[in-house]
C-alpha cells in the first residue's frame, strides 16, 4: 500500500503510484543539513492527488497525508515545471497497449 488511510489508497491505488514512481524528479536533502525529515514521495503525491481532485485550498491539506500544505505544492510545482503530468498522462494510455 501507498500511505496508510483508505482516502490515500482511493487516490492513489497501487497500479497508478507503480506508473508514477519513477517519473518525478527526486528531492536530495539540503547540503546544509537541519529542516524537517524530508517526505515520502508516495505521501506528496497522494497529499496533491486530494487537492487537484477535491478542490480542497492548499492551507487546508488534512495532516493525515503527512505532508504539509507548503510541501505538497512545492512538489506540486517543481512536477509542473518538469513536465509529470504530461509524462504521468502517456504512461497511463501506454500501460493498458504495453499489457497488450
Amino acid at each position: 500500500m501507498l500511505v496508510a488511510g483508505d482516502l490515500s489508497s482511493r487516490l492513489v491505488p497501487d497500479g497508478l503510484w507503480a506508473l508514477t514512481e519513477p517519473l518525478p524528479p527526486r528531492f536530495a536533502p539540503r547540503k546544509q543539513g537541519g529542516g524537517t525529515t524530508p517526505v515520502d514521495e508516495g505521501q506528496a503525491f497522494a497529499a496533491v492527488m486530494y487537492v487537484l481532485t477535491s478542490g480542497c485550498a492548499w492551507q487546508l491539506l488534512p495532516d493525515t497525508f503527512g505532508a504539509s500544505p507548503a510541501t505538497a505544492h512545492r512538489r506540486f510545482t517543481a512536477w509542473t515545471k518538469a513536465g509529470l503530468w504530461r509524462r504521468l498522462h502517456r504512461a497511463v494510455l501506454d500501460e493498458p497497449g504495453a499489457r497488450g
